[in-house]
């Protein structure tokens, strides 16, 4: 089987600001050190506005940039994208992405009432948006992105925005501005896993999800290329295929479950139950860890970004970059020459 290049992400835990697992200079450090790891390829901040209070996701992909030299900078995922003026939010991703000299992808997201907790229905009833229109919401931010991104007078007219003459400066030094569209369909409702593919297919440069078996992760990516011919679009060859997880290194697997358990509960104000969790952590000893993060290299993935489930996040960064990372990628060059 040929497998691309493996990139790994790492996620900081911007909610941990408040959860208390961690602090704003801990996680600048992380990011610098991943910048200079070898090893790591990007770094991921997680969003949301009042669903989920956390340190605004902006602001932190800045500070990041600002401290930063190679690494890439991405939301996993932008939850707020239908909830931000969709004008206001290119503007701002375009400086962005000028600040750190074109190192960004913009991950866009159309958030939900799923099992991870968070007051979803609130933080739209204050931010007076209705939830029903948080699809095409997204989907127009996507449009309008790439459209004022790429041209200097920019005219658009949608359900929700409509422009004349827009200039957004500085331009972004990307173009055009990568995109992944995030899908995250549950399996058993067939409607809903169409959609939300065909919608990866025909507006994403990637596809960012997460909650998946390594089984569910490969059919996605299958309908993915189907629904994309279907649509009479060739997709890139450099098209993406993120997957957003946890992991919790330990040498005893009982208490690195457990403390993932913990840590995730908290950070998502919710419980979860033991199958979801082991379908959404790599935890255990190295190997184990590996192991995991294998079975989704071999369905398809050609990202992994990793959270750190832990509260000695210094400890858990050093191996996962010293052991878990090189192991993976050497496992993955294997499979790729073979």
């Amino acid at each position: 089987m040929s497998i691309r290049k493996l990139a790994f992400g790492l996620t900081l835990p911007n909610r941990g600001v408040i959860t208390g697992a961690t602090t704003v200079p801990e996680m600048l450090k992380l990011a610098q050190r991943a910048d200079t790891s070898g090893v790591w390829d990007s770094v991921w901040v997680g969003d949301s506005i009042f669903a989920k209070p956390r340190l605004d996701s902006l602001t932190l992909m800045a500070a990041i940039a600002a401290v930063t030299n190679r690494l890439r900078i991405g939301p996993a995922c932008f939850a707020s994208t239908p909830l931000r003026d969709a004008r206001l939010l290119a503007y701002q991703w375009c400086s962005l992405d000028f600040l750190s000299g074109g190192r960004t992808t913009f991950v866009a997201c159309q958030g939900g009432p799923r099992q991870d907790g968070g007051r979803f229905y609130e933080e739209f009833a204050n931010l007076n948006v209705e939830p029903s229109s948080r699809m095409r919401r997204m989907e127009e931010a996507i449009e309008i992105l790439r459209l004022v991104s790429s041209q200097e007078s920019a005219n658009y007219d949608g359900e929700y925005y409509s422009f004349k003459n827009l200039a957004v400066l500085p331009r972004p030094v990307q173009q055009p501005i990568p995109i992944w569209v995030t899908a995250n369909p549950y399996p058993h409702q067939q409607k809903n896993v169409e959609t939300s593919l065909r919608r990866v297919a025909r507006l994403g440069d990637g596809w960012m999800t997460t909650e998946n078996t390594p089984e569910s992760f490969a059919g996605h990516l299958d309908l993915i290329r189907q629904y994309a011919e279907e649509q009479g679009r060739q997709l890139p060859e450099d098209f993406e295929a993120a997957l957003y997880y946890n992991i919790n290194v330990g040498k005893s697997r009982e208490r690195a479950f457990a403390e993932s358990k913990k840590f995730l509960e908290s950070y998502y104000m919710t419980s979860f139950s033991e199958e979801f969790l082991e379908r959404w952590v790599a935890f255990g000893s190295v190997d184990e860890c590996v192991d995991h993060l294998m079975r989704f290299v071999l369905a398809g993935a050609t990202t992994i970004t990793l959270r750190l489930v832990g509260y000695d996040q210094a400890q858990q960064y050093r191996v996962v970059t010293e052991q878990v990372l090189p192991r993976t990628l050497s496992a993955a060059a294997v499979q790729q020459v073979g």
